[in-house]
């Protein structure tokens, strides 16, 4: 049985390849020349997209957020929160310091646990430690450009002018928490030629240049393998299907998936994002600041509203300060690019107890602080070097 030729289907791109003759003794087996690769823009062009009144900025890609538009009507005006008490920090036992210190000490596996358990407690003092928390939660929006293959979607390009991107209604939120939201913008929908496959639904294989073949990787294309034995791969003809596109020469466009045409849109993006800042009054029980951000404590004060008065009448001029500069930063900063929906204040009363114990002679201290009853020492004093053999 004769040798057949192997063909690539290239009938889109108007290329014909040729037959592939088993090689004669000494005579390389012919190759195919290289097929041009008529590939289209890896980019949509600019072209592509259409002008949009109320969209002129839009690109692909994303054309950055998008201020809101002014209030029709005068924002409503934050009102103060109520005056709240003075609060005092309960003092822990001296039990419930001792368990944290023990449980502390059991957690390292290169502490003794004598120190937490023999320790003489010679003094506790607790410390008023208040962390003050303003969250904003914004509505921000944004367009750019997609496309995506055409099956048959709605078309409503110019059937009127599209509504502006702070027009469109979206899902409500849950106030404080986050999320997104996509959506197609109506009146931008067309249909253009896909620009990667120049409306072809498919582009030549990249692994034989479209030919449908490629050079036997036995024979190195000569057709036999040594002497007069012709090569079994190829059956003499040094060449073989390419295993890619299956001997076809072309494969389907992968942006509009054999389709030929892409619908292009609008799309609108619209994200909510809770922006939280806290600050934590300094105290002088010796404790690192940075440790208490990993810990809980009692909710002293909450207020939340559309937008949030400083706070006034608090025992700790620190947190009034704090709170007027953070509302008065938020308020300016987040308004600028997104549309605020509410505002939460809170203080939160976080205890800090500093205990000063004697072990085998020497003074020592640790830290139990928030709720979770967290330890914290520098200077525990007895560890040992572990090594892993």
């Amino acid at each position: 049985m004769e040798n057949q030729p192997l063909l690539g289907n290239n009938r889109n791109y108007g290329m014909v390849n040729a037959g592939y003759a088993p090689a004669a003794k000494g005579q390389a087996a012919m190759l195919a020349p290289p097929a041009a690769e008529p590939y289209g823009p890896s980019a949509p062009p600019a072209s592509m997209f259409d002008n949009m009144p109320g969209y002129e900025g839009t690109m692909a890609g994303g054309g950055g957020f998008l201020p809101p538009p002014m209030p029709a009507f005068p924002a409503p005006q934050p009102m103060p929160g109520p005056e709240q008490p003075h609060w005092n920090i309960p003092s822990i036992s001296e039990e419930t310091a001792r368990e944290a210190f023990a449980q502390f000490a059991s957690s390292k596996c290169c502490y003794s646990s004598a120190p937490a358990k023999d320790g003489v407690v010679t003094n506790m003092e607790a410390f008023n430690t208040y962390r003050y928390r303003l969250e904003t939660f914004t509505e921000s929006r944004s367009t750019e450009w997609r496309h995506e293959p055409y099956c048959g979607q709605t078309i409503d390009a110019f059937a009127q002018p599209p509504p502006g991107p702070w027009d469109i209604p979206s899902k409500t939120p849950t106030f404080f928490a986050e999320g997104k939201q996509q959506i197609k913008v109506p009146y931008t929908s067309s249909v253009k030629a896909c620009h990667n496959c120049l409306g072809m639904g498919q582009k030549p294989c990249k692994g034989c240049a479209g030919v449908g073949n490629k050079m036997c990787w036995v024979c190195n294309g000569s057709g036999f393998r040594t002497g007069n034995d012709r090569c079994l791969h190829c059956s003499g003809r040094g060449r073989e299907n390419c295993s890619s596109c299956q001997g076809r020469g072309s494969k389907r466009c992968d942006v509009c998936h054999g389709k030929q045409q892409l619908l292009v849109y609008i799309n609108l993006t619209v994200k909510w994002t809770n922006n939280t800042d806290a600050h934590v009054v300094e105290q002088s029980s010796g404790l690192h600041v940075d440790n208490l951000s990993k810990v809980s404590g009692k909710e002293l004060f909450r207020d939340s509203q559309y937008m949030v008065y400083p706070v006034l009448g608090f025992p700790d001029p620190a947190i009034m300060q704090a709170s007027q500069r953070l509302v008065s930063e938020h308020q300016g900063k987040y308004s600028q690019t997104s549309r605020i929906l509410q505002q939460r204040q809170t203080i939160e009363l976080i205890p800090v107890t500093r205990v000063t114990y004697s072990w085998k002679g020497q003074t020592h201290i640790y830290f139990v602080y928030g709720n979770e009853f967290k330890v914290h020492t520098d200077d525990y004093p007895a560890t040992c070097c572990c090594s892993v053999m």
